[in-house]
């Protein structure tokens, strides 16, 4: 597409009435039962723009990806309260995480009247979970306290995404149509596995996209949905009217939110007594719990503090490269910390006066297991930490949150970890 005609679309879709929502709904697979509608950005009509991918890729790079991530926004919400949705069903409205959470002036009374009359969860792709994960996990915090929820969607697409599902603690997990119609393959088995377990804990609710034939129903039912979206339901259109309110609801976790500035030591330090050690004990703890991303062929996340990257020897980086070639997501943060530190080492760099600089942090997380060793040094001239070792995986996850918080951005980071097609 030449430059001037992606120009002329942006153009054009930033007019009034520029962009436009179709809505798909989503009903329950054992009833039928519509329980709320997923609100799909459409461009100019005839535009080259007119696809809501094209538009938002060809936002990114002229700078004007929040504008355009905005007019969706709005565009979804003004026609839900035009057809008088209310808040018997629930509307799912798809964002960029990296678009900032406050509303322009121009669209904040249109929010603050969804937020009162609308039932609303917020959906992001799975692909922001490990490109973008300190902007999400802020989109989440902005959610939670407009007491909305979270969707993850596309999950299934790349199963590295499946250990950082738990940070983000989505009230619904939309599985990729792709796990739906592909044939079930061990891969398959391992999204499926993942997703069960985290339903099971957390409850979130499990939707099967991509249905467009009984069969398909079926399947997702095997799959653990209980809810679904398809064209054997309906095609993406107009919301009817008038809009029949559902008996039924996707149920919200009114998840709390949790305070930006903890970190791993103050976190299991709230819930565990701390003990006393020297750094040779310690390192023993953080190389078994290094280990058990090994032990377990589910793409575990692995994030280590360091008060510097002099401070990392080189057995350490080569285990970190190891473990990333085995599949883990392995990141390293602290002061002067490099962007790839080891191949395949994602690093975060902290300001050395931050006081995640003073304190060692090991943190495994992964579908089926989750460990954490968090120390802080008493004194600077001393060997003697004060410690505390937890299996808790809510304590873990809150732990990790805490270091995902200070990775930065990096659209290239997905491309990096993708693997195979899990669908076959």
């Amino acid at each position: 597409m030449r430059e001037s005609q992606a120009a002329s679309g942006l153009a054009e879709a930033l007019r009034p009435g520029g962009v436009r929502a179709d809505y798909q709904p989503l009903v329950d697979l054992e009833t039928g039962q519509v329980l709320g509608y997923e609100a799909l950005g459409r461009g100019p009509a005839g535009s080259p723009l007119s696809s809501p991918l094209d538009l938002l890729a060809a936002a990114r790079p002229a700078g004007l990806l929040s504008e355009i991530d905005w007019a969706f926004r709005a565009a979804a919400l003004r026609g839900a309260l035009d057809a008088d949705l209310g808040n018997g069903c629930t509307l799912f409205v798809n964002v960029e995480p990296d678009v900032a959470v406050g509303a322009p002036p121009e669209h904040a009374a249109l929010l603050e009247r969804a937020g009162a009359e609308l039932r609303i969860v917020l959906e992001v792709t799975e692909r922001a979970v490990i490109s973008r994960p300190a902007e999400l996990l802020r989109l989440v915090d902005w959610a939670r306290d407009q007491s909305w929820g979270i969707a993850l969607d596309d999950v299934g697409t790349n199963p590295l995404c499946l250990a950082l599902m738990p940070f983000l603690e989505p009230d619904v997990i939309k599985l990729d149509l792709r796990i739906v119609q592909g044939r079930p393959t061990s891969e398959v088995g391992l999204i499926v596995s993942a997703v069960m377990a985290e339903a099971e804990r957390s409850g979130a609710t499990v939707v099967a996209e991509g249905i467009e034939t009984e069969e398909h129903r079926q399947a997702a039912l095997a799959l653990g949905a209980v809810v679904g979206q398809g064209w054997l339901f309906a095609h993406p259109g107009p919301l009817p009217a008038p809009v029949q309110a559902a008996a039924d609801t996707i149920p919200l976790l009114r998840v709390p939110g949790t305070p930006s500035e903890q970190t791993p030591f103050s976190v299991v330090r709230s819930a565990r007594p701390m003990r006393r050690a020297d750094k040779r004990l310690l390192l023993g703890i953080a190389m078994y719990l290094e280990e058990q991303a090994t032990a377990w062929h589910d793409g575990p996340v692995i994030l280590s503090t360091f008060e510097h990257q002099d401070e990392i020897d080189v057995a350490t980086l080569k285990r970190y490269e190891c473990l990333s070639g085995q599949g883990s997501l392995v990141i390293a943060l602290g002061a002067g910390m490099a962007k790839e530190p080891a191949k395949g080492v994602v690093g975060a760099e902290i300001p050395l006066e931050h006081r995640l600089c003073r304190e060692w942090s090991v943190v495994v997380v992964g579908p089926h297991y989750a460990g954490a060793l968090v120390a802080r040094q008493r004194t600077a001239a001393h060997d003697d930490w004060d410690f505390a070792v937890t299996h808790d995986r809510s304590l873990v996850v809150a732990a990790g949150r805490a270091l995902l918080r200070h990775v930065a951005p990096d659209e290239q980071r997905l491309d990096e970890f993708n693997t195979s097609d899990p669908a076959g």
